[in-house]
């Protein structure tokens, strides 16, 4: 019994991640460049189960055979696929047609890249992203208005670009420049969630998590049962 409780905490702790991810999902349909992330759990490895009730005296190691207890998370992903388009009519609003994201210079030196190409630009007409970090060019550079020579990159493994929120993301791999990157201007790329699967896996872990609580509950009456019984000797 002690067994199942664990399974169920594992399995508590993938439908917990999911609904996190599923509702940040939702709640940045709207958001320009967003990309929605999905969990992938898996099965534990088999374990070999024995006791030692075997034998006439009852003390002999016997096999019991092998057990799964539970799942756990494998990881989270990012979904790649491209958003649909939105005409703005603003000169500083950049779509890019292919893959790859945009070079952004963070405060702190280091390096991101984002989908979101809704810019701005700043006393020296360099662009800028809204909350004010310059977009590079193939020089590392500022990128200046007129020239639109914008550094954009792609990856080999873009799902595993990690998110550190409003819509940048960072990796150790320097993946590959593209050159003259094909870009729609007066355009951007909104999120690429679909709010009717999103709902649709909401209700879901919904559901699972009323079916392990019953569970749960099933479990805690049953070690009730025992302690009780067990007291009464």
């Amino acid at each position: 019994m002690i067994r199942s409780i664990d399974t169920l905490q594992k399995n508590f702790e993938i439908l917990q991640k999911r609904q996190e991810t599923t509702a940040s999902n939702l709640a940045n349909s709207q958001t320009t460049g967003f990309q929605s992330k999905k969990v992938f759990q898996q099965t534990l490895e088999e374990v070999n189960v024995h006791n030692f009730q075997g034998g006439i005296a009852a003390d002999k190691k016997q096999e019991l055979g092998s057990w799964t207890f539970g799942n756990e998370l494998a990881q989270t992903a990012l979904n790649t696929s491209k958003g649909a388009f939105k005409e703005t009519g603003r000169m500083s609003d950049f779509a890019l047609t292919q893959e790859g994201y945009f070079t952004i210079a963070m405060p702190d030196g280091s390096t991101s890249y984002t989908k979101n190409g809704n810019f701005a630009l700043n006393d020296q007409n360099q662009y800028i992203t809204q909350a004010g970090y310059l977009v590079l060019n193939e020089q590392n550079q500022p990128v200046l208005v007129g020239t639109d020579d914008f550094q954009v990159r792609r990856f080999n493994q873009p799902e595993a670009l990690e998110n550190i929120g409003n819509t940048y993301y960072q990796t150790e791999e320097n993946g590959e420049v593209i050159l003259n990157p094909v870009l729609e201007k007066g355009y951007l790329e909104m999120a690429n969630v679909e709010v009717a699967d999103e709902m649709t896996a909401l209700l879901q872990t919904s559901r699972e998590f009323e079916a392990n609580q019953k569970v749960l509950s099933t479990v805690n009456d049953t070690l009730k049962k025992a302690a009780n019984e067990i007291g009464r000797f």
